[in-house]
């Protein structure tokens, strides 16, 4: 099987992943002289930032995602396919998807992250990550039916269980989960369950390093702390977590804290690809570019985002930031020097420009720094809603999220809490059950053997 897409006199550009990155270099490759091919395992774009959002009942899904059939309608000599690339072989200019194989003639790897376990096979089977608009319903689904729940169980400490929540990780997804939170036990609960006091509620904020935000300033981690202790967020630095076991988070000292509601956004890895060689493999499970971003001894195969990880940059030294921005500004730098490939001119090299960093901890509360300006309180609050309102794509999913921020800052009120499982059709799961295990390349790799 193929991805039947028919081969053309153009030179075709696969590009694994619409996130950030693989979006911008696919609009930059418009009316380029490129087949372009865009391959992602889901057929929408999503919003990262806001992810959390919808996490915690604040905002549908549908409101930060974006189909790519949409995105890209009417555009001439583009082609989506729904799936997962599985195995890659430069030598014949070809890869495995979970639906086919595909030719290529450029292939860009933009595939981003998966959540990092850092090798903890248990805490990966029991703890919920949040790195997908998915992974975020299935939290929104636990913690609101944790605390229905809390409301009939028979013991208290089946209540604590399910009244405290831990989030492990203090960078900005995890300030931003522990603060939204924070608000929802203030403002929702003493409404929606006005029978169970909301200062049984209890969120513990679990840090392995010494300071929240420890890819921005001192001043700005500072900041952040002092807002979530404010609001009651209970913060642990300096420990690490090891195991969780009967409902219970364990600490490498010993300290157990109860909990049915593990949260786990302690860091990202590269998506791998199945045959990639490890030596090609840097810090964090990323694939190893040059000043170009092409994979290290590869000509025509390149990385941009946040699966890849570049050296040459004289200002980021140990590779870039796994920001938006960077994603984006390779994206759009690739594009065009593909261009330029094919002109038989030469490629210019990357450099990022730091267009500044920030991080929302709640209602009037953020923090942001741009250059040598750095802001605190509710100007970097501002700051933050403007730079992500216009990031989001389609201008329904702009209006739906302005009025949403407007409804709840006025109102107090998150209005999406509905506890909905999606129940896969058998048609589905049966086609699922085939995709695992076929379309492995195990026939091209039995070749190179």
């Amino acid at each position: 099987m193929s991805l039947n897409i028919a081969k053309n006199n153009k030179k075709r550009a696969v590009i694994v992943g619409g996130g950030f990155g693989g979006l911008k270099l696919a609009n930059k490759l418009k009316k380029s002289g490129f087949q372009v091919v865009l391959i992602d395992k889901n057929n929408y774009h999503q919003f990262p930032p806001l992810i959390y959002q919808v996490a915690s009942a604040g905002m549908e899904p549908t409101s930060i995602s974006f189909p790519f059939r949409k995105i890209f309608q009417h555009r001439k000599d583009f082609y989506f396919r729904m799936a997962e690339v599985r195995v890659i072989f430069p030598e014949k200019n070809m890869i495995q998807t979970s639906i086919g194989k595909a030719e290529y003639d450029y292939l860009v790897l933009a595939a981003g992250t998966t959540t990092n376990f850092f090798g903890n096979k248990h805490i990966e089977e029991e703890a919920m990550p949040m790195k997908n608009v998915s992974e975020a319903m299935g939290l929104r689904n636990a913690l609101l039916a944790n605390l229905e729940r809390a409301l009939t169980c028979s013991t208290k400490q089946e209540q604590q269980e399910l009244l405290n929540i831990v989030i492990v990780g203090g960078g900005a997804t995890g300030i931003e989960v522990a603060g939204i939170l924070s608000e929802m036990k203030r403002f929702v609960l003493p409404n929606d369950y006005p029978d169970m006091p909301s200062s049984l509620m209890h969120i513990y904020l679990i840090e392995a390093g010494p300071r929240l935000l420890a890819g921005m300033s001192e001043d700005s981690s500072l900041h952040a702390e002092k807002f979530l202790r404010e609001m009651g967020v209970n913060i642990l630095l300096n420990k690490r977590v090891i195991d969780y076991r009967d409902h219970k988070v364990i600490l490498e000292d010993g300290t157990e804290i109860a909990t049915r509601t593990f949260i786990w956004v302690s860091g990202v890895t590269g998506v791998t690809i199945g045959n990639m060689n490890p030596s090609l493999i840097g810090r964090g499970g990323r694939i190893k570019v040059d000043q170009f971003n092409r994979v290290e001894g590869m000509d025509n195969v390149f990385a941009i985002g946040d699966q890849c990880i570049q050296s040459t940059d004289e200002s980021y030294p140990n590779g870039h930031p796994q920001l938006a921005q960077v994603a984006i500004q390779q994206g759009e730098l690739l594009a065009k020097n593909l261009i330029r490939l094919e002109k038989g001119q030469e490629m210019k090299p990357f450099h990022y420009r730091n267009l500044g960093s920030m991080a929302t901890v709640g209602r009037n509360r953020a923090v942001a720094e741009f250059s040598k300006v750095k802001m605190q309180g509710w100007l970097a609050w501002v700051m933050w809603l403007v730079v992500h309102l216009r990031s989001i794509l389609g201008v329904r999913n702009k209006v739906v999220v302005l009025l949403n921020w407007i409804w709840n800052y006025f109102t107090y009120d998150q209005s999406m809490r509905m506890i909905v499982y999606a129940r896969k059709a058998k048609e589905i799961r049966d086609r699922e059950k085939v995709e695992a295990t076929t379309h492995l390349g195990q026939d091209l790799l039995s070749e190179d053997q």
